[in-house]
């Protein structure tokens, strides 16, 4: 397959909002991978608004307190001296978000790549108790089956008021939004030539019986952009006839990966030809040289996720969490995204957009009006009816070399 960056785009791609709150709290066990420790000297917590000139003599009190708050949780972050933090987004960006909060702030923070399925699970099985702290990045759904779980922590984050609105948070400060990010397909352009086939512009066209094989979507049991593409489909189609078109779809899918992002990486190397998930993995994979990759944006529309930070519930390090919660809302995280493999669009008004998601022509305003409280109380539903619909069964019954948890 031939690799040259020049970038391909079917169509303009939708995208809305939501909304994103926070929690607060630690971790036991240290996870996989490290950041790399960094001596810092005590630093300033990203400031909530940086004002554009002198505030008047009668709120300097008020600026006052507000610094003197900020220096005091930086102080009481440190004083715990580490950070346990699970991502879900890519490894790239995770392991570039942790080394710069140990850079700006001397704290050492350990970090793991799990997907949002998985980390539900963990901390789910840890009952209060939770290895990690804080939770960065990957779809908003789970966190909302942890929220309604009582897993998540809430916290009154002051970098919120830099949200674009108040959908990109929770309503009670459970998690909070950092970037948004539309679904669609990508799909092997030559390779689809090649089998005199054409690009599927729609969810319906993914059922015709020429494509099968040819289709990798993620795992629902493990990824929350799969329990995305559930909820898409109960809500555009109604319950019984979105688990009719997973048993269809079925028929033509390949692989269920592990991640979300798991169908881009196989699209460009032929792997798969059609792949089912976000199209900011699609522009990745483009940029790192797979010309022959396509996105597409289903004619019939399409759904967003808000990528999400959070605190977990029963953390043991509560105010290394806070700072990370403030830390995820500035520009000093979120801007670091698009130099590492991420071109998702931000929601934070003092953030700058990455151009890579303008020039593939994505529009993060055009999709359907996504129904978050359905999805908070039924999405674990819906997942246990996709998998009696696919394998007649749970999701213990599914072939382990086409559903892979590893």
């Amino acid at each position: 397959m031939r690799k040259n960056v020049m970038k391909k785009v079917t169509a303009a791609i939708l995208a809305a909002s939501m909304i994103f709150s926070l929690t607060a709290c630690g971790g036991s066990e240290a996870p996989a991978a490290e950041a790399p420790a960094a001596e810092a000297p005590a630093a300033e917590a990203p400031e909530a608004e940086a004002p554009a000139a002198e505030a008047p003599e009668a709120e300097a009190p008020a600026a006052e307190e507000a610094g003197s708050a900020a220096d005091d949780l930086v102080a009481a972050a440190q004083a715990e001296g580490s950070l346990v933090v699970y991502g879900s987004c890519e490894e790239a960006y995770l392991s570039a978000a942790c080394q710069k909060f140990e850079e700006m702030y001397g704290i050492k923070v350990d970090y793991q790549r799990l997907s949002t399925g998985e980390v539900y699970t963990k901390i789910e099985e840890e009952a209060g108790n939770p290895s990690g702290d804080v939770w960065f990045g990957g779809t908003t759904d789970p966190y909302n089956e942890a929220v309604a779980a009582g897993l998540l922590e809430p916290y009154e984050a002051k970098n919120a008021s830099h949200l674009l609105g108040d959908m990109y948070k929770d309503a009670d400060g459970h998690w909070y939004g950092i970037y948004k990010g539309i679904l669609g397909f990508m799909v092997n352009k030559e390779e689809l030539d090649r089998l005199g086939l054409e690009v599927p512009q729609d969810w319906d066209d993914l059922l015709k019986p020429e494509y099968k094989g040819l289709i990798g979507m993620s795992n629902p049991s493990t990824a929350g952009t799969a329990k995305l593409v559930i909820n898409t489909m109960v809500q555009t189609k109604g319950h019984d006839e979105a688990m009719k078109y997973f048993q269809e779809l079925d028929k033509n899918v390949y692989q269920y990966t592990k991640s979300g992002s798991g169908p881009s990486k196989m699209v460009g190397p032929g792997e798969c030809v059609i792949g089912i998930g976000f199209l900011h993995d699609g522009i990745t994979q483009i940029l790192s040289g797979y010309d022959n990759i396509e996105l597409v944006i289903p004619a019939s529309g399409t759904s967003f996720e808000i990528g999400a930070t959070a605190i977990f519930k029963g953390c043991k390090h509560p105010n290394a969490s806070k700072l990370w919660i403030e830390y995820a809302l500035s520009p000093d995280c979120v801007n670091i995204a698009k130099e590492n493999e991420s071109y998702q669009f931000l929601v934070l008004d003092n953030a700058q957009q990455p151009e890579e998601a303008a020039q593939f022509g994505l529009d993060p305003d055009n999709v359907i009006e996504y129904d978050f409280e359905d999805a908070k109380q039924n999405t674990a539903q819906y997942v246990e009816d996709f998998f009696a619909a696919v394998t007649n069964g749970s999701a213990d019954a599914a072939d382990s070399s086409r559903f892979l948890t590893e």
